[in-house]
């Protein structure tokens, strides 16, 4: 495994991180994260990433069992919030209020004294920059989290944040958390350009297009198991099952056929050769869907490679996801 500093930060985190959306605590229970996460750490995973809002809290309470016992300096986790946890009018958003508790709830839930990142996991236009800059650097002195980010934020809004902190002498965000594979590279355009110039770094999700870039899928083929097959988790996958990304997909496995690697492993070197991504988010149901990913860390993409993916991508697709 390959660790690097997360942004401008002094914290490493391993290239591959774990994620947890539609998994721990929704399809996979205690014992079965347990297992995933033995399996993660033993590999050289050291970083692990959730939300408030998944499986409605479920996913922090199950973490927070199965890494019971666990020591806390040999992990690095992260949460965010952002997304209504509640039905009153200040249970979500960034406010003071709402971020305080909804941290406050996380810590209770992953049965953690802090978190080693905490992140906005949208932009929220009701609050200050300057309320929220306070309100991060307020939980940093408090010792309940070690740095901040944001996710999904534009170039423009990043650059607000940073400016903000830097004016009020604060700490500002160390990372992002964009949407960013070979079928979805908006962030291409102006927010690593941004954010390599600040020092933010890049922890992407969903690096495997919700499985796309698995090879699983191919026109017309659906299998019985698959995310794409689950009316309860593939509200996303289904927008990027169109003819024009199935071509490039075809075009990608005749690539990681010659190559000698597996699509998926392919997919995530790609994503890790761009300097300003620091990580690729991966979740898993099992220790063996997990296996494969992990190896990804050690494939270098020889520039010819780089090429061939390059024009098997044109005209390249920016949609953007959500999580």
């Amino acid at each position: 495994m390959r660790y690097t500093r997360l942004g401008s930060s002094g914290i490493k985190i391993s290239v591959v991180a774990l994620g947890s959306w539609l998994t721990f605590g929704h399809r996979v229970d205690v014992d079965g994260t347990r297992e995933i996460l033995d399996f993660a750490f033993d590999a050289g995973i050291n970083f692990v990433d959730t939300a408030d809002v998944y499986a409605m809290g479920r996913c922090e309470e199950t973490l927070g069992q199965a890494l019971v016992g666990r020591p806390r300096k040999d992990y690095v986790l992260a949460t965010k919030a952002f997304f209504p946890t509640g039905d009153g009018p200040n249970d979500c958003g960034l406010s003071r209020k709402h971020l305080r508790e909804s941290l406050a709830a996380s810590l209770e839930r992953l049965k953690t004294p802090y978190v080693d990142l905490y992140q906005c996991h949208r932009y929220d236009p009701d609050v200050s920059i300057e309320e929220l800059v306070r309100t991060m650097n307020d939980f940093i002195r408090a010792g309940l989290i070690f740095h901040w980010g944001v996710s999904l934020w534009s170039a423009e809004q990043i650059m607000e944040a940073v400016a903000c902190a830097r004016s009020l002498g604060l700490e500002g965000p160390v990372s992002n958390q964009p949407v960013y594979n070979m079928l979805q590279r908006g962030i291409e355009e102006d927010v690593l350009p941004v954010c390599r110039t600040l020092g933010i770094g890049q922890i992407v999700y969903s690096p495997l297009a919700q499985g796309l870039l698995t090879g699983k899928y191919s026109r017309g083929n659906t299998p019985d198991d698959s995310r794409a097959a689950d009316a309860g988790s593939n509200q996303f996958i289904q927008n990027h099952m169109t003819e024009e990304n199935f071509e490039k997909i075809e075009g990608i496995r005749d690539i990681a056929r010659s190559t000698g690697q597996s699509m998926a492993k392919l997919a995530l070197a790609w994503c890790l050769r761009e300097p300003g991504v620091n990580a690729v988010i991966v979740g898993a149901r099992s220790v063996q869907q997990l296996a494969e990913n992990v190896e990804a860390s050690e494939v270098e993409l020889p520039s010819d490679v780089v090429a061939r993916i390059d024009r098997a991508l044109r005209p390249s697709s920016c949609g953007r996801d959500g999580e």
